[in-house]
C-alpha cells in the first residue's frame, strides 16, 4: 500500500502569511527539495485547489551553495540534505513543516533575502587581495595542520543557518554573526591575508562585533559543514584583543 506524507508550508509575503498543506506519495530517498519540485509540477493542495507553486531557492542540490536554507520542523537546515524518510523516522509523524528562516527579510514563501550576510563579509574584508604580478615564484609554505584548519573554515557556504540559530542575531541587535567572524579568522590565517588583518579585526571591535556574541553555541550545533564556529570566535577574540592593544600603542599624536 502506497504511503503518503504531508508538507505543511508557511507561505505568503511579509504581513500576509498562511499555512498550506500538500499531500505527496512517500518515495525512497526523496528529499525536501525533490518534494517541492513535485509540488511545482502539480501545485494542488490538500483541498484539491490549484494554487501558485511554492517559491523557494535551490542551486547545487548537494549542500554546497546554501541557497535552500529553511526551517524544517523548526530546525534551520538545507532542504537538499533533508531526506523525508529520515525526518518521518525521527519524529514518528508524517506531517513535515517548512517555513522561511526568521532572521532575514522575507521575500515570498520560503525565499528570504540574505544580503546582510554578504554585507558583513565585506565589513571583515573576507577575501585575499591580489597584486598585478604575473609570477613571483612559490608562495610561503603552510603547515599541514593549518591547511586542514583553513580548508574546514573555507567550506562555509553563507547559508545563514548559524545566524538563524543564534539568539544574538535579531532585529534589536547589530551582531555581525558567526559566519563573518569565522571568515575573518580564515583570511587572517592566510600568509598574504595577514597583511590586511587590521582591516578585518577593527570592524569586529565596533558595535555588533565579537563582543556581542553571547556564547550560546547554537551556531556550531546546526552548521551543516561542521565548521568549529565557537573555536573561530575564540580565536578571533584573542586576535581582536591584541589588535586593540596595537591600536592604542600606535595612536596618532594629535598634538603635532
Amino acid at each position: 500500500m502506497e504511503k503518503n506524507f504531508i508538507l505543511r508550508i508557511l507561505r505568503g509575503i511579509p504581513g500576509n502569511q498562511y499555512w498550506e498543506e500538500f499531500e505527496l506519495p512517500l518515495e525512497p530517498f526523496l528529499n525536501v527539495n525533490s518534494a517541492l519540485l513535485e509540488i511545482q509540477k502539480n501545485p494542488v493542495n490538500r483541498n484539491q485547489e490549484h494554487v501558485a507553486p511554492v517559491a523557494w531557492e535551490q542551486g547545487c542540490l548537494e549542500e554546497v551553495c546554501g541557497s535552500c536554507s529553511m526551517l524544517i520542523n523548526g530546525r534551520p537546515r538545507q532542504g537538499c540534505a533533508a531526506l523525508i524518510d529520515n525526518i518521518i523516522g525521527a519524529t514518528g509523524s508524517s506531517v513535515i513543516t517548512l517555513a522561511p528562516m526568521t532572521k532575514f527579510p522575507l521575500v515570498r514563501d520560503l525565499v528570504i533575502n540574505r544580503d546582510i550576510m554578504f554585507e558583513n563579509l565585506k565589513k571583515v574584508h573576507a577575501w585575499i587581495d591580489a597584486d598585478d604580478s604575473f609570477d613571483r615564484g612559490f608562495g610561503p609554505k603552510i603547515s599541514q595542520d593549518l591547511q586542514e584548519t583553513m580548508y574546514t573554515l573555507s567550506t562555509c557556504m553563507t547559508c545563514g543557518v548559524c545566524s538563524e540559530a543564534c539568539p544574538q542575531v535579531n532585529q534589536n541587535s547589530k551582531f555581525i554573526g558567526p559566519a563573518a567572524i569565522s571568515q575573518a579568522r580564515l583570511f587572517n590565517s592566510h600568509p598574504v591575508g595577514k597583511m590586511e588583518a587590521k582591516q578585518r579585526l577593527d570592524p569586529l571591535m565596533e558595535e555588533g562585533g565579537i563582543s556581542d556574541c553571547g556564547n550560546a553555541q547554537n551556531c556550531v550545533q546546526v552548521c551543516p559543514k561542521k565548521i568549529p564556529l565557537t573555536e573561530s570566535i575564540a580565536v578571533a577574540g584573542r586576535q581582536v584583543t591584541r589588535q586593540a592593544f596595537n591600536n592604542m600603542i600606535h595612536l596618532p599624536d594629535t598634538k603635532k
